[in-house]
């Protein structure tokens, strides 16, 4: 019998050992876990050798597992900076496009001036000389002006233009009646028949229109490739909800709790993630296409009618031009000036002799050959920007509504779209059978993968929407050769072209501008508004009176 009792007990430890010995190979299904755990730079000893009861996990699936609590913590804050990340890179692409074409445009811009400066200055002292060098600073205040209009804006172009034209006739009113003495006065009357007389020809009031519809489409397209990279920098720094972070770290790290360190997440499974975690980006996406799509509508003006590079290449002929028809015209505009404005005073004999022989204004300009124009600004052309910068502008079309996607074609992130079955869906190895949810906000709400409170839109991308919006109008005056500030300043802008396509006619416009200031009101309502305070002033000044004497009774 005790030989049977024995034999009986060994028999039993056999079977735990056994047992003991199944269950010592079956752990070492978590050494892998452990392994990748380690190589991320995580302390090995949070991770278990065998496999352990999961009841301590609040994301992952309870049960066996490879996991512990601090490991489920460290993969969620893992699984979070890996998505910013990959968010960041396809975002930073994008950014940088804009940023490397807005600083090439502005060094294009920047450039183009002055060479234009420069070529104006060669040409005027070898022509003029010593009377150029006299009246340099009214040519070089144009420039001045010109480029703070593009770096600064705020300045009237229409107004800034006018007033070099009638400084540059008292120059030169000066200098072909240098036999007669012209009070400021005197000069104040002829400034006022320069529409009438039209002294420099017709070139003023092309050059005034050729000028303000390509530093407005120049300067506001500057300033779109600026906005694009700012709202792209902006827009890509994401904070993951808490509901967020939870569904990253389900989809990217639960597999590897259950052993399954080489299968990746569905693409569909990944794709209702990100669509969850994007929501608020996805919101850009209407305003960011209507804003690419103004930024190639101005393109094309660019590369037409408004093309500034052919209008401040040979601006030094055009002016010279101008001033011929002075040269050609001066006895006739001084003889109806003088009718209009009176008889001068002649100067002095011995003051009359010095003063034509100072000006000797008798130089004519040397004939425009092409070949000596400047090299082109910044090694390149404004064609050639403006091809590249189309097609850029047609890639980033759709940008926030395909994000979801292009992050979970990054092979980091998910599996490919062919490998359905063999793939993790959140709970195992299998098919992932929910529908792929639609971009946006609102479509959150049937996300089976991430909850989205889709009663709260993001401060941040409504404030970027806002800057895109304002930048769309913009553009939309910009391309109908309105200035963004100081649009709709002449009858002659809204039916005149410049000299590169529609110079005759009136420029197609596909948009409608509404030429209203800044308040909301137009011309009329401001007009009428001003009158009424006008005529309230008599009566208000007529109460103050009586209440003054009132009061004074009241004193006494």
């Amino acid at each position: 019998m005790a030989r049977f009792g024995l034999l009986a007990l060994l028999c039993t430890l056999a079977v735990l050992s056994a047992a003991l010995l199944a269950a010592e190979l079956k752990s070492k299904s978590c050494s892998e876990v452990r392994r990748l755990y380690v190589s991320k730079g995580f302390n090995k000893n949070d991770a278990p050798m065998h496999e352990i009861n999961g009841d301590h996990l609040k994301i992952c699936p309870q049960g066996y597992t490879c996991c512990s609590q601090e490991m489920e913590e460290k993969y969620s804050l893992q699984s979070k900076d890996e998505f910013k990340s990959v968010v960041t890179e396809q975002c930073n692409h994008l950014q940088a496009v804009f940023a490397s074409r807005y600083k090439k445009f502005d060094e294009f811009f920047k450039e183009l001036l002055e060479n234009a400066e420069k070529s104006l200055n060669d040409m005027f002292v070898k022509t003029y000389g010593h009377l150029y060098m006299q009246n340099s600073e009214l040519f070089k205040d144009l420039f001045k002006e010109l480029k703070r209009y593009y770096v600064v804006g705020n300045v009237n172009l229409e107004e800034m233009l006018n007033d070099f034209w009638a400084r540059l006739l008292e120059r030169m009113f000066r200098l072909v009646n240098s036999q007669y003495h012209f009070t400021d006065e005197y000069l104040e009357c002829v400034s006022k028949y320069t529409e009438q007389l039209k002294p420099f020809g017709d070139v003023p009031r092309k050059l005034k229109l050729q000028i303000t519809r390509a530093f407005v489409a120049a300067r506001t397209f500057a300033q779109g490739l600026a906005v694009a990279r700012d709202v792209v920098s902006k827009v890509s720094v994401v904070t993951p909800t808490a509901q967020c972070t939870h569904a990253l770290l389900k989809m990217t790290y639960c597999s590897h709790c259950q052993g399954l360190v080489t299968v990746k997440p569905c693409y569909n499974y990944c794709s209702n993630i990100m669509r969850g975690c994007l929501a608020h980006q996805g919101d850009l996406d209407s305003e960011w296409n209507n804003f690419i799509d103004a930024m190639l509508m101005v393109a094309e003006r660019l590369e037409g009618p408004f093309n500034i590079e052919s209008v401040m290449d040979p601006i030094d002929v055009k002016i010279s031009d101008a001033i011929m028809n002075m040269q050609d015209n001066s006895v006739q505009v001084s003889q109806k000036v003088f009718q209009g404005c009176g008889p001068p005073k002649p100067l002095p004999a011995g003051r009359i002799s010095r003063s034509i022989s100072e000006s000797a204004f008798s130089a004519r300009f040397r004939p425009y050959h092409p070949e000596e124009r400047p090299t082109t600004a910044a090694g390149t052309s404004l064609d050639q920007l403006v091809t590249d910068v189309k097609e850029k502008l047609k890639q980033a079309k759709k940008f926030w509504s395909s994000l979801p996607s292009n992050v979970c074609n990054d092979e980091r992130m998910a599996a490919g779209n062919g490998n359905e079955d063999d793939c993790w869906n959140g709970k195992g190895k299998s098919r992932y059978l929910f529908a792929v949810t639609g971009n946006g906000l609102a479509n959150q709400i049937s996300n089976p993968e991430v909850q989205v409170d889709t009663s709260k839109p993001d401060t941040l991308i409504l404030r970027q929407i806002m800057a895109l919006r304002v930048m769309t109008n913009k553009m939309k005056n910009a391309y109908n050769g309105n200035d963004v500030d100081f649009f709709d300043i002449s009858d002659e802008s809204s039916g005149e072209g410049s000299g590169s396509g529609c110079e005759y006619q009136q420029c197609p416009s596909e948009f409608e501008s509404n030429t209203t200031d800044h308040s909301g009101r137009n011309a009329n309502d401001k007009a009428n508004h001003a009158g009424a305070r006008v005529e309230a002033q008599p009566y208000l000044l007529t109460v103050f009176c009586i209440l003054f004497l009132v009061m004074q009774r009241e004193w006494r």
